[in-house]
């Protein structure tokens, strides 16, 4: 896949961008060019079912926020929220667990805003975008083995990535 993160950035400001990928290596790299087109604090939510590349996406955004690959990329499931180091601080929240609200709370996620840097939260479906303030809503969709279809949608006029190369 041959993709600038700048095209992605020209593509999303129309409001709504539709990739499909043939492996898990290229939804990775999506998710690396992604990264390196983000330069200031966001809210990304991303949806799909189990196995739909989640976490791959997620471990490609790291890598292109600065993330040292020394630091692997898991999937937040049991530990609710992985915190990674990299030019802007990247926190991996995983809702499946939880109700919203409250326990949005509790596990400090106005502390994460706060913190001014990216905020990525699988399992969105168990709160709602207004509560989370999402700037970015991604969707992941099986088609085959290893092909994905991906789906990223602005909420908020103030996400453009055209110029954050």
């Amino acid at each position: 896949m041959n993709i600038k993160p700048s095209y992605i950035g020209e593509l999303l400001a129309a409001g709504r961008l539709v990739l499909t990928t043939d492996s898990t290596e290229e939804t990775e790299e999506v998710g690396r060019l992604m990264g390196r087109a983000i330069n200031g604090p966001i809210v990304m939510t991303l949806a799909g079912d189990l196995g739909s590349g989640k976490t791959c996406f997620a471990r490609g955004l790291a890598r292109g926020l600065g993330v040292d690959e020394r630091y692997p990329v898991t999937s937040p499931t049991y530990t609710i929220v992985n915190e990674y180091p990299g030019r802007l601080p990247l926190f991996h929240l995983d809702l499946y667990r939880l109700g919203g609200g409250e326990e949005l709370e509790e596990i400090g996620y106005r502390d994460m805003q706060q913190q001014e840097g990216v905020i990525v939260v699988e399992w969105p479906e168990r709160s709602d975008d207004d509560e989370l303030g999402t700037d970015l809503a991604i969707v992941l969709g099986e088609e085959g083995p290893d092909e994905r279809v991906i789906t990223m949608r602005c909420l908020h006029p103030n996400v453009d990535l055209r110029e954050q190369v």
